[in-house]
């Protein structure tokens, strides 16, 4: 039984960075014409609508009332920066080069964690993640084949804003549920979004307004599996498979733009995927509860508590109506 649940947790990863994957590749398919924050006010906006209706008014009481609020709204508003500049390289680079990119947070995490946290990577085989992340992300920047160099500054500046965001997830209060986490972030994104909306909005005819409802859609959807995957199996197992988001990124960047299989391109996310993969093994302590591609911490309960849910559809055939059980974490970045 625990085979199977374990089984069920890797699948749902994987799948869970599939859709990613596809948000991704649908927000970087409409940025060429709109505007990046025209996008994000409606990817945000369906995601804080899925949290309302799933928590009801419940969660508004709860999300306003949390321990954590304040420092959920900074973490917001620095995710929101992160994802500005991510999104706003995607106009130049490919979806394979930008989410190779992206992964290198994890080796930023540990980094910060030493200056802020002062947690020191205390085993070989943290330093040897650490070198190996290192050159693997020199080789997906390859300084000598580009022009412009300033998308791949966005991106690792990028890297660098989510690689605070999983710090700051040490700070967050236990009792903060996974929606409380999600509808905060998200409601500072359609707040901030919103306000500029009259100098940045782009007129956008039906289809591109669907896409961007649709992106927010599939990255709902792609979060709540990866919470599913979580309750189902360990952390350290799927540490490995948080990595299936570089293949899914290469096939779609294939697949959609006819984009060439670089083999520097995989050569640097292999390394990146084994030095996340190295570090996880090698850690003697988390330092962070944050997932690469998790908007907020999954330590925490889905609910806070049995008698709060409110089941919609099949929800809780998907285990999402109980509360997630805290556990030991040795690669949350």
């Amino acid at each position: 039984m625990s085979q199977d649940r374990s089984l069920q947790g890797i699948a749902l990863c994987a799948l869970a960075y599939a859709f990613l994957g596809l948000q991704d590749a649908a927000i970087k398919w409409l940025v060429a014409d709109y505007s990046v924050f025209t996008i994000l006010f409606w990817r945000s906006l369906v995601v804080v609508a899925a949290c309302v209706i799933a928590g009801r008014m419940g969660l508004l009481r709860r999300a306003w009332c949390s321990l954590s609020r304040r420092l959920l709204i900074v973490r917001g508003l620095l995710s929101l920066l992160a994802w500005l500049l991510y999104y706003t390289a995607a106009r130049d680079l490919t979806l394979a080069e930008m989410t190779t990119l992206y992964f290198s947070a994890p080796i930023m995490v540990t980094l910060l964690a030493a200056l802020i946290l002062k947690e020191r990577a205390t085993s070989r085989g943290q330093w040897v993640s650490l070198i190996i992340g290192f050159i693997g992300v020199v080789i997906a920047c390859r300084p000598s084949h580009r022009v412009d160099p300033l998308p791949i500054a966005l991106t690792l500046a990028a890297a660098l804003c989510w690689a605070f965001t999983y710090i700051q997830l040490r700070q967050v209060d236990l009792t903060t549920s996974v929606l409380e986490q999600m509808l905060i972030t998200n409601v500072v994104f359609v707040i901030c979004m919103a306000v500029t909306l009259p100098w940045t909005h782009t007129p956008s005819p039906t289809p591109a307004w669907l896409g961007m409802l649709a992106a927010g859609c599939v990255g709902g959807i792609g979060q709540f599996l990866l919470f599913a995957s979580f309750r189902r199996a360990t952390a350290t197992l799927l540490a490995p498979f948080e990595y299936t988001g570089l293949v899914w990124a290469f096939l779609l960047s294939s697949l959609i733009w006819g984009a060439s299989m670089d083999v520097s391109l995989i050569i640097s996310a292999v390394l990146i995927a084994v030095s996340g993969t190295l570090a996880m093994l090698s850690a003697r302590r988390p330092v962070s509860q944050g997932v690469v591609g998790a908007e907020c911490a999954v330590t925490q309960p889905l609910y806070p508590a049995a008698a709060d849910v409110q089941p919609v559809g099949g929800a809780e055939g998907a285990g999402v109506e109980a509360a997630l059980e805290p556990e030991s974490v040795k690669h949350r970045r």
